[in-house]
């Protein structure tokens, strides 16, 4: 078989079997193309997209002015390292150190990459700064945390799934229990060696869970009174997913530390970045980090471009509007629902809770039952659906989407 042969889905679906390492349980379903809110399988049975790439494709499938700009960057120059100077890197630094507030940008690929920074610039911001000794710093995380999967980030998740067999493991982190303010004093109170405190907004990939209204800000002032850094993980929650610019904003909060990626590319190439001001960031020296690929000059075309659309469009300014439209109508649903218990979320990052068990399969079930009638969402945890559809829908694709979803879960009422 050539390679650019059309593929059936059940082919696609058997080499990535044979040939690829077995380490997710995609829904079966083989896409080949996209524009906006919707996908198309090889079949060419078309889709709506809800889970945009873990909140990566906020900005829609193949947005024509982020493509244009990865084409155009291309092909003038697409790779120096950082050995060199490139004319994009210090534009896009820039734009977006205007754009998100703050004074220095270290730019990697991945969100896991990203975490990794922001924890090495906060031990090294502890030691140099705060005057923790070296090799002593703690910082806090959150259970049911998802930051990543490197060594590192998997010492401090309590999924089984991602831990076992991985370790050892790093030392280092002090876990407490997410929005629990007391959690958080007692693990800053009488601990000289704390150095920063590390939290999603609202925890994704847990299911979507959304802290009591005042935590995140009650959390960054009890860091500040204790001299630690607050870092925000806005990896999937930022960039207008919750309807502000970043998730944080719902509270007033400014992070010493902000990690983002996924939408800061909409979803065309791998970008993130680590954001601090000028206190922070400085510790970082020539040598003590870097990636071959971080802050290429496609990279540096794309993220800004990315960004202009998410202003230019008012995305967030959508995403809350529709997201309580969302959650509205299928509150509505849920009132006389077997199946369904609970819809909770921010702007378009929402989940819906099934009825059953975190080992059942219904949630999995009725994610087939959705592609089925052409709708493309993945559970999380077992008994929830997280849906998280591209920013650029609009409000009579929204209805649809309402609509099937409720007729698909009625499907499996009692």
């Amino acid at each position: 078989m050539a390679v650019l042969d059309q593929l059936t889905s059940q082919q696609a679906i058997d080499l990535e079997n044979k040939y690829g390492a077995h380490n997710y349980h995609p829904l079966p379903v083989v896409l080949s193309r996209g524009e906006g809110v919707y996908v198309w399988d090889v079949e060419g049975k078309k889709y709506y997209d809800f889970l945009s790439a873990y909140s990566a494709v906020n900005q829609g499938h193949c947005h024509p002015k982020i493509v244009g700009a990865m084409t155009n960057q291309a092909q003038n120059l697409t790779l120096t390292s950082r050995a060199f100077y490139n004319d994009m890197l210090g534009k896009y630094e820039k734009f977006a150190s205007e754009y998100f507030g703050f004074d220095k940008l270290l730019p990697m690929n991945t969100g896991a990459e990203a975490v990794e920074t922001a924890l090495k610039l906060c031990r090294k911001w502890a030691y140099e700064v705060k005057g923790i000794n070296e090799n002593e710093a703690e910082i806090i995380v959150c259970e049911n945390n998802f930051h990543g999967r490197t060594t590192t980030i998997i010492s401090f998740s309590n999924d089984p799934v991602a831990r076992k067999n991985f370790g050892p493991y790093t030392d280092g982190f002090i876990k407490i229990e997410y929005d629990n303010l007391v959690a958080l004093e007692g693990a800053l109170k009488g601990n000289p060696n704390v150095a920063g405190f590390l939290v999603e907004p609202i925890q994704g990939e847990a299911g979507v869970y959304v802290p009591s209204e005042g935590y995140l800000a009650k959390a960054k002032a009890l860091c500040e009174a204790h001299n630690v850094l607050f870092i925000a993980d806005e990896v999937q929650t930022g960039i207008a997913r919750t309807g502000q610019l970043l998730a944080v904003n719902h509270e007033n909060v400014k992070p010493d530390v902000l990690i983002l990626g996924k939408a800061l590319s909409g979803g065309a190439y791998p970008v993130s970045a680590v954001m601090a001001n000028d206190n922070v960031m400085n510790v970082i020296k020539p040598g003590n980090h870097g990636s071959t690929f971080g802050g290429n000059p496609v990279a540096a075309a794309v993220a800004i471009a990315a960004l202009e659309v998410v202003q230019d469009e008012a995305l967030a300014e959508n995403a809350e509007r529709l997201g309580r439209l969302f959650r509205s109508e299928l509150n509505k649903f849920i009132e006389t629902s077997s199946i369904a218990t609970l819809v909770r979320g921010k702007g378009l990052l929402n989940a819906v809770v099934i009825n059953d068990n975190e080992d059942s399969d219904t949630a999995w079930n009725i994610c087939m039952a959705l592609r089925d009638n052409g709708l493309l969402a993945k559970p999380t945890h077992g008994n929830i659906i997280r849906f998280a559809p591209p920013l650029v829908m609009n409000e009579e694709q929204l209805l649809d989407c309402v609509s099937i979803i409720t007729k698909t879960l009625k499907q499996f009422e009692a």
